[in-house]
């Protein structure tokens, strides 16, 4: 599966949802609300990332909920696992997502099983630079911010829609807005040039998941119409 555009992507966050099994329940209402993509990024209340013997259970329940296995009829979404190549490989995810710092992954054919050609592979960034090599690197797409002051990076200055627009103006890779994302600010980073946003919030932190994602997904599809829908 491609990465749908405009695309809507949910950022995990288990803290803000009473652990795995809230996390779970939080991401089948999620994608049932119109988020087509979700990217498995954890950490412990400490800030240390899972390990992969604790991330891969999880990444294998995810997969189950994005597949939308748990809803009669439901909606499907990505998983990108924001970890190691082999979580993601074993989990059947359909991508990697890599932080800015860390070296490119590279698909030999012998990783990937057969049908998986499309496995995607994206990073997040914070400069025109790091961008620029992240797409040299082979990135399929970025996610790029933080754009407004965020609650999951604070102290950390808000570039601002002006990197947004850096970015994509020197980038052919779809790039996502993150930080501090709401359905009120869909259209304005959508103006600036972004092929959808990231958010941990705006949806986890909501009592009625579905419903903020359905908000999301209205503001940012209405945005693509208006602004975005010329774009290759």
């Amino acid at each position: 599966m491609p990465l749908t555009l405009p695309c809507l992507m949910l950022v995990t966050d288990r803290l803000l949802c009473g652990g795995a099994d809230g996390l779970i329940a939080a991401v089948e209402a999620a994608v049932q609300g119109g988020a087509d993509a979700v990217q498995l990024r954890e950490k412990d209340p400490d800030g240390r990332r899972l390990p992969p013997e604790d991330l891969l259970p999880l990444a294998c329940r995810l997969r189950q909920a994005t597949l939308g296995r748990a809803v009669p009829a439901g909606r499907q979404a990505l998983l990108l696992v924001n970890g190691p190549l082999e979580v993601a490989l074993a989990s059947e995810a359909d991508g990697v997502h890599l932080p800015e710092s860390s070296p490119p992954v590279r698909r030999p054919r012998e990783a990937v099983p057969v049908g998986r050609q499309g496995f995607l592979v994206g990073r997040s960034v914070h400069s025109l630079e790091a961008a620029r090599r992240a797409e040299a690197e082979g990135a399929d797409y970025l996610v790029a911010g933080p754009v407004y002051e965020t609650r999951s990076h604070p102290g950390r200055k808000p570039a601002g829609l002006s990197l947004i627009e850096e970015i994509t103006r020197s980038v052919r890779v779809p790039v996502l807005a993150i930080g501090g994302i709401s359905a009120t600010r869909a259209e304005e980073v959508v103006r600036a040039g972004a092929s959808g946003v990231a958010v941990i919030s705006a949806i986890l932190a909501q009592p009625d998941r579905r419903a903020a994602a359905g908000d999301l997904r209205r503001a940012l599809d209405a945005a693509w119409a208006a602004v975005g829908a010329a774009r290759p």
